[in-house]
């Protein structure tokens, strides 16, 4: 009976949290939001539309996330807008060069995910810790130079990046809620799961691409 009433009681708290934290949601962060979730759902269909939706909620993103003092986050909005513009190149040219198609990671490809990872992280927190007020240099680092490394992949169309991409989101959904940003925080757990999806979507899209390629 007590361990009931607890358990009740335990989640009351967390409604109650997060139904306080969504009354002080702006538009701005909803509309946010909805691009972030466009972009992914674009992304798991392997859609080149995913670009333009990515850019808007990134650089929407890039002043939320400045103003409670996630820097290291809002770099990574702007590193996707860049990395969004590049992409979009890469899906898209048309001369005379073949369009980037589904694969597995080279090695080459995980030397540099790894340099993108674990170097931002040291660069990053370094930045973070030296010259911001961050008070979470540690993890705001690491959730960003993960996701940097998994949009590369993204962007060379590897479908690896959603396991990396999925490293970031396990880590930046705890600190979303630790800064108060909790529809940034559920965006991101829908993102987690989506990027599950996401990776056997592609896997499929691999092989039966491999299928129709003919035999040597």
């Amino acid at each position: 009976m007590r361990a009931s009433l607890f358990r009740m009681g335990f989640m009351n708290y967390w409604i109650d949290l997060l139904n306080e934290l969504m009354r002080h949601t702006t538009w701005i962060e909803w509309l946010a939001v909805m691009l972030g979730v466009t972009e992914v759902l674009l992304a798991r269909k392997n859609s080149v539309w995913l670009y333009p939706a990515g850019i808007g909620g990134s650089a929407i993103t890039i002043t939320l996330l400045l103003e409670v003092g996630l820097y290291a986050e809002s770099a990574l909005s702007a590193y996707y807008v860049l990395m969004s513009i590049y992409g979009w190149y890469l899906w898209m040219r048309r001369s005379g060069a073949p369009r980037v198609k589904i694969a597995w990671a080279t090695r080459n490809d995980w030397c540099v995910t790894a340099l993108i990872a674990f170097g931002g992280w040291g660069v990053i927190y370094l930045v973070l810790h030296h010259f911001t007020p961050s008070t979470v240099p540690v993890w705001d680092a690491w959730v960003s130079s993960t996701a940097w490394a998994g949009t590369w992949l993204l962007a060379r169309r590897r479908i690896e990046n959603w396991v990396i991409l999925n490293v970031s989101n396990l880590f930046a959904i705890p600190l979303l809620f630790h800064k108060n940003l909790a529809l940034f925080a559920a965006l991101t757990l829908f993102l987690f799961v989506i990027a599950i999806f996401g990776f056997f979507d592609w896997r499929k899209i691999y092989r039966e691409d491999n299928k129709l390629q003919p035999a040597l």
